[in-house]
């Protein structure tokens, strides 16, 4: 496979997504987040707001933190009472994920792409960090709240990110094991951790 794709974890605050939004404009690709769920619509012809619903509805639930349905690929027919469920709605999901790679080049954030995407050639797999509080500093800025509300919500997204990826892959979020490079955007801007995830694929030959 000639196409590349570079796939972001991060943390809540960590600016992940706008790192991401600066690789993807570096290196002339698309950029995918919520967009994805739009093209799984299409690919499935289920409603995208079951999409975006199926997100809800799995952090209401308390099963999922005890259980697993790790991605295997499979998907589920749509005469199945089933086709809609959390599990299908994220299989097509992945199968997306999977088939745009084949197509073209591009960087996408969270979705558990570092899992989907971790057999194929050509992916770069990337988690942005950074200390609690410049993460909390940041997201109080972007969402214009106080200090104490951006710190709950913080923590809250990242727990849940946490249990919805080790949910679907039954790997750790966090474990450094799963990437090939972790940046933390306290020590660096975000401008600068673009760069360093172009030239380490560079070095890797991807790019």
């Amino acid at each position: 496979m000639s196409n590349f794709v570079v796939t972001i974890g991060r943390y809540c605050g960590s600016g992940g997504s706008s790192v991401g939004k600066l690789v993807a404009e570096k290196l002339g690709v698309n950029f995918y987040d919520k967009k994805l769920l739009r093209l799984a619509s299409d690919e499935s012809g289920i409603s995208e707001e079951l999409f975006a619903q199926a997100d809800e509805r799995l952090k209401n639930s308390l099963i999922y933190k005890v259980s697993r349905q790790i991605y295997k690929g499979e998907l589920i027919p749509p005469e199945s009472d089933d086709f809609t469920s959390n599990r299908n709605l994220f299989n097509y999901q992945a199968k997306v994920l999977r088939e745009l790679a084949q197509q073209e080049s591009y960087v996408v954030i969270g979705r558990c792409s570092d899992f989907i995407l971790k057999d194929l050639p050509g992916v770069e797999r990337v988690f942005i960090c950074s200390d609690n509080e410049s993460c909390i500093k940041h997201e109080a800025d972007r969402t214009s709240v106080s200090f104490r509300e951006a710190e709950e919500r913080c923590n809250k997204l990242n727990k849940y990110r946490s249990e919805y990826h080790r949910y679907y892959t039954g790997c750790e979020w966090t474990d450094p094991r799963n990437y090939d490079l972790v940046i933390n955007t306290g020590r660096v801007s975000y401008e600068e951790a673009a760069d360093m995830i172009v030239h380490h694929m560079k070095v890797r030959g991807l790019v």
